[in-house]
């Protein structure tokens, strides 16, 4: 029953995350959102596998659970909310993280043996197209938005650092989702959770000091967002993601990832009336069937 829901529950849950990123951008800096998202899910599981007696990872494998963690949700989710908050359009960053199947399937495939048919890899393609589709109009107008202002504005980072910061938050979130499937894989997930979104939260505080982020302005808004990212985000997404990793090949799971951003975009027309046409709702389509093509065995 649990593989059976998993893969839907997931993909809801992860395009939420774009949600609550828009959410609380008028209330909390990014990182320091992040720090008190994954502090919460690090006391959530430890408190999690005390109940349960859950057995934790001993000598280097706590390292390595920390490192992942850092590396899976700390590094992708700081550095694409920093290259965002730098002027890279939102759209533009979910198109890069968009290509994390892709990379992920071609590196499993390498380390782990992952064999993946004509039919899948052409499932891929079709599912990043259909991403492309319904992020046309945000790429377009992020375009025309830095067509008119010229120049980046006062104080942002250089265009090609804030790409190579784009380009490294997916290039981690596939290095840590690819390192679920080496030892780690053999931990308990209540303690391994714990330890990996502890990871997060250094890397979280690492960010918060050095960009000298301390705005935290209390709201519903704040407290449902931070409630939501600390059981629903890293709490439950993030668990079914290293879940289904361990139980399977890392290619079909993360492929997964490809219905994220379109069913994003329903979402943002639900809860902030933005614009979606045609063409967006035949690019969801486009990466619903991608999908199920590369998940297909």
């Amino acid at each position: 029953m649990l593989s059976i829901l998993a893969a839907p529950v997931f993909v809801f849950l992860w395009s939420t995350g774009f949600i609550v990123a828009r959410a609380i951008t008028p209330y909390v800096d990014p990182n320091l959102y992040l720090l008190a998202r994954f502090s919460g899910t690090a006391l959530l599981f430890i408190g999690i596998a005390a109940v349960t007696r859950a057995p934790w990872p001993r000598g280097r494998d706590t390292a390595r659970h920390l490192f992942a963690g850092a590396l899976l949700q700390g590094v992708y989710l700081g550095a694409g909310y920093w290259a965002v908050a730098q002027g890279l359009g939102a759209g533009i960053m979910a198109l890069l993280g968009a290509l994390q199947p892709l990379l992920t399937a071609a590196i499993a495939a390498r380390l782990f043996g992952e064999r993946l048919s004509r039919r899948a890899w052409g499932g891929f393609v079709l599912g990043l197209a259909g991403v492309a589709l319904v992020l046309a109009p945000k790429i377009a107008a992020s375009a025309a938005t830095g067509a008119q202002s010229g120049h980046a504005a006062a104080g942002h980072a250089p265009q090609w650092l804030v790409v190579t910061i784009a380009v490294l938050a997916v290039v981690a979130i596939t290095a840590g989702t690819l390192y679920q499937k080496t030892s780690l894989a053999r931990a308990d997930i209540r303690s391994a959770s714990a330890l990996q979104n502890t990871g997060a939260a250094i890397v979280a505080l690492v960010l918060v000091l050095a960009l000298g982020e301390q705005r935290f302005m209390p709201s519903t808004t704040t407290w449902l967002s931070l409630a939501w990212g600390i059981v629903m985000l890293s709490g439950l997404a993030t668990t079914l993601l290293v879940w289904m990793v361990r139980r399977g090949d890392a290619s079909r799971a993360t492929a997964l990832l490809f219905l994220a951003p379109p069913l994003a975009a329903l979402e943002s027309y639900l809860a902030f009336n933005e614009t979606l046409n045609a063409v967006q709702l035949a690019g969801f389509a486009v990466a619903l069937a991608g999908v199920l093509l590369a998940r297909s065995k």
